[in-house]
């Protein structure tokens, strides 16, 4: 698990939600209370469950800015790919950059999003 949590989009008030109930490790709800800080576990497993859902769903979008990026490596996109910086498409076969962001993570860049 990455430390940085994507922002999500606002949700339905707690009075509103369903309740459900899930049975987890006393250590994985340990390490979650301990993870979460001021925000809560509950919430903060609400919002590992959103991003989950966006990245399988198609509807994540990363929210990154330069000072993210530590460093970039050439590549050539095997399929089509978004900018992380700028959203610029860059379609499969054409020339990109991978930027590998402070989190450990390689993300998709167009080779004029540094400028």
């Amino acid at each position: 698990m990455r430390k940085k949590i994507m922002k999500t989009l606002p949700r339905t008030s707690t009075t509103e939600m369903e309740v459900t109930s899930i049975r987890l490790e006393k250590t994985l709800k340990d390490k979650l209370k301990e993870l979460s800080g001021h925000q809560g576990y509950q919430a903060l497993i609400r919002d590992i469950l959103w991003n989950y859902v966006q990245q399988k769903s198609g509807d994540y979008r990363p929210q990154f800015s330069g000072v993210d990026i530590r460093a970039t490596i050439e590549a050539v996109a095997r399929k089509d790919e978004s900018c992380v910086l700028t959203g610029k498409l860059i379609q499969g076969g054409e020339p990109m950059l991978l930027g590998l962001t402070i989190y450990g993570d390689f993300v998709p860049l167009s080779l004029d999003s540094n400028r």
